[in-house]
This record gives C-alpha cells, sequence and structure tokens, in this order.
C-alpha cells in the first residue's frame, strides 16, 4: 500500500458562517449517534469508527451569492471553481485562485451559464462547460436577473441546458476551443492523470435515438434522467460512450492510475444513489455502497487504495463525508470521515490537500449546496488509514489440517536374555 505524503489537504463546501471557501487544520476524532432511523437495517452505521471533527477553518473565497465545485491543480498550487458573484451574470463563471496569495482570476468568458472546471495535468488550460455560445445565453441572464429582483424564490435545482458544450481555455490567452457540439447537456468533464483524455457525463443520445414512451415520458420530465458516462481524447475526438443504463450516471473521475473511472448511479426515480467504479473501456463494473439512500460525488484518495463521497444516511438535508475502499473484496464497507450539521461534500484530494463542500442549515426553498470552500491538513497515517484497515476484510484463515501419519509397523518384542549370541536388539 503506497502513501505518497504523511499530509493530505482537503477542501470541502458549504454553507457557513459566511460564504465561500474554508481551510481546516486538521481533524480530530469526536463521535456522534446518528438517528436510527435514517440508516436502513440491513446497511447499519459502521461500528467501532468515530467519525471525525474538522476543525482549524481557513475561508478561502468572501465573494458571490455561492461557490461549487472546486478542483486543484496537479502541483497543488492552484484551485478551479465556479462562483456566482458578478453583477451582470446571475449564473455559475469559472474563476482560478492561487492558493498561496488567494489572487483570483475569471478564466470563462462572463457569459451565459459555466459549470464543471478542471485544470489540465500540464496546467496550461482549464476545461469547463458553457453555454456562452447560446444565442438565448444574455436573455438567460437577464430574465434571471429580473426574477431574483421581483424578490422570488425557486428551490435549488440543477439546469441541464442542453447548450452546454465542454471547451478548454489557455491560461496563458487566447479564445477557448470547443470540444463538443452535439445537441445535449455535455458536463461533468475531468481529464486523466496524463491529460490524454476526458471522462465526462452526457445526455445526447436521448436527442437522437428512439426512445420508449417511458423513457421520453420521463426525459422530458427529467433530462438528467438520460445521463450516460462518455470519454474521449483531450482534443474532444474519438468519443465512447461507457454506460447504457437508465438514470443518471454522471460525475465521472479517473483513478491516480488513469485505468478506472468511479461515478454516482442514481436509481430511476432519482430518490437513491450508489457509487461505482469501472474500466476506461466500460468494463468490469463495480458497485462500491450499498447504502440505499443519496450517495454521490466520488473522488480517489492518491493511493488508489480507497475513495471519499458524500451520503445523507444520518438525514435528508444532513450530508456527511465517508470514505470506502476501491476493491470491493478488501472492504467491509464506508467509514465515516465527517460529522457536522448540514452539508459536508463534493471533497477532492490533491497531491497535498484535500477540498470539502460544507453548508449550514438553510431554508430549503432556497437552497444554495456549495457556498464556501475549506481545506484542512489530513494526517493519513493517523487518520484515514486506520478507519479503512479497521474496516477492511479480514481472511478467512483456512484450520489447519491435521496431519497425517503414516501407520507404524509394530515393533517386535526384545529377544529374552540369552546366551550372548541372541542378546541383540531388533529394530524395524
Amino acid at each position: 500500500m503506497r502513501v505518497l505524503s504523511s499530509f493530505l489537504r482537503v477542501v470541502w463546501l458549504g454553507v457557513g458562517l459566511s460564504a465561500g471557501f474554508y481551510v481546516l487544520a486538521h481533524a480530530s476524532e469526536q463521535p456522534t449517534a446518528a438517528p436510527a432511523s435514517v440508516a436502513p437495517p440491513s446497511s447499519p452505521a459502521p461500528s467501532g469508527t468515530a467519525p471525525l471533527r474538522i476543525d482549524s477553518l481557513r475561508q478561502l473565497t468572501f465573494e458571490g451569492r455561492r461557490s461549487g465545485e472546486g478542483y486543484f491543480s496537479t502541483d497543488g498550487r492552484r484551485m478551479v471553481f465556479q462562483s456566482e458573484r458578478e453583477t451582470s451574470n446571475p449564473f455559475y463563471q469559472i474563476y482560478l485562485m492561487e492558493l498561496a496569495t488567494g489572487r483570483t482570476t475569471r478564466v470563462s468568458p462572463g457569459v451565459g451559464k459555466t459549470t464543471c472546471a478542471w485544470i489540465h495535468p500540464s496546467g496550461d488550460r482549464v476545461m469547463f462547460a458553457s453555454t456562452h455560445e447560446d444565442p438565448e445565453a444574455v436573455g438567460d441572464q437577464k430574465r434571471e436577473i429580473e426574477f431574483r429582483a421581483a424578490g422570488e424564490k425557486r428551490r435549488y435545482s440543477w439546469d441541464y441546458d442542453p447548450d452546454f458544450d465542454l471547451y478548454a481555455t489557455p491560461l496563458a490567452g487566447g479564445p477557448a476551443t470547443r470540444l463538443t457540439r452535439e445537441r445535449g447537456y455535455d458536463a461533468e468533464g475531468s481529464y486523466s492523470p496524463d491529460g490524454s483524455k476526458i471522462a465526462f457525463a452526457s445526455n445526447r443520445h436521448a436527442y437522437v435515438e428512439p426512445l420508449t414512451a417511458e423513457q421520453k415520458e420521463r426525459f422530458e420530465r427529467d433530462p438528467s434522467s438520460a445521463m450516460e458516462i462518455y470519454i474521449m481524447n483531450a482534443d474532444g475526438s474519438g468519443v465512447r460512450r461507457l454506460t447504457s443504463v437508465d438514470g443518471y450516471d454522471g460525475g465521472p473521475f479517473f483513478s491516480p492510475d488513469g485505468e478506472r473511472v468511479t461515478w454516482r448511479r442514481f436509481s430511476i426515480d432519482g430518490s437513491m444513489a450508489e457509487i461505482y467504479t469501472m474500466n476506461i473501456d466500460g468494463t468490469d463494473v463495480q458497485q462500491l455502497t450499498q447504502l440505499g439512500v443519496m450517495s454521490w460525488a466520488p473522488f480517489y484518495h492518491p493511493s488508489g487504495d480507497y475513495l471519499i463521497f458524500q451520503t445523507n444516511r444520518h438525514g435528508f438535508d444532513n450530508f456527511e463525508l465517508y470514505a470506502v475502499a476501491a476493491d470491493p473484496s478488501e472492504s467491509s464497507g464506508p467509514v465515516r470521515v465527517t460529522d457536522l450539521a448540514g452539508f459536508d461534500g463534493l471533497a477532492v484530494f490533491a497531491p497535498a490537500a484535500w477540498v470539502i463542500a460544507r453548508t449550514a442549515p438553510v431554508e430549503i426553498s432556497d437552497r444554495a449546496l456549495p457556498d464556501y470552500y475549506a481545506t484542512a491538513d489530513w494526517s493519513e497515517g493517523a487518520k484515514l488509514r486506520p478507519l479503512m484497515d479497521h474496516q477492511r476484510k479480514k481472511k478467512p484463515v483456512k484450520p489447519r489440517a491435521r496431519p497425517v501419519y503414516k501407520a507404524r509397523r509394530p515393533r517386535p518384542p526384545a529377544p529374552r536374555a540369552g546366551p550372548p549370541e541372541v542378546r541383540r536388539r531388533v529394530r524395524p
């Protein structure tokens, strides 16, 4: 089992004292009982593993209505994230932060909606999804600004706009390169560790392939129901579809060795989600969780030994971070990492950091999921790895077979005392 560093930093998203990204210094153990009615009887909360209380918060962002989905550069010096912070555009735009100084610059065009950014491993460009080439982009902005100015509120839900496409913009300057052009929602992209491939999610097939009456009715009501996982070359060529299951499949991320992809798979009705992995050719699909609740946003640890994800097994609005072994044959189930009120999620590891999304309770009708990011130093030797080892399945020890001894020939009796010539021992 390879240990990359003695400490990892974690970043997460949330709404707390004020909106923004936060940094945490360390985690300490603090057991807390969970409501017994939340975890299904068939999936009891892990025993013998105390959740970790994250403290020593350091805020990273202070600006804007909300922020979300922060991902580190390969060298751990920068973070790319999405944020609503410009008066002329009420939707997310993509920003790049220098973690040492906090200097933040917008890298997306500033028009339309954007989401799901990722820094190329070379550090020379950023990929993201955007609708800025949609002729109605500016009109959508204006209508949303007027809606909010009128004091209207709507329940938070993600917009699977069919005009979302993937783009890559050079950080040295210049126009963004469009990577996808098909009708449908193309987003949730991430680069492979070597930068040669992109995994992403899309419902493009539902716009061109025949659907059953049931699938069509479901898609018209919820476009996310047709989301599938795709993979392509970094320049947008060689697109291949990896999944073909009714219901949402999305949020793909590569394993550290680039050989596998992890993602979340929702039930057809969208009420539950579980964590999966597969080879990058779509084979060897493995289900890592069976919690029967909403478990999503998985991300590999740099060692590749386990993943971190979020789940609401402790309450509908109480998302907590859990970890699970990457090899289901080596794990007896997920282990709890955080124990904080509200939303802890969208956690990602980096070479020197991990990121968590945090939210505090707000009105459900106007829930802003990720509103700030926090990072925490993660003592790998003293924190998560022992939890994983505690839950690791012990291979059954085969009972040692009793030795089989060959029957020995009976020893003949010693001759009685007699003349010297017959006074001897006979050995078999």
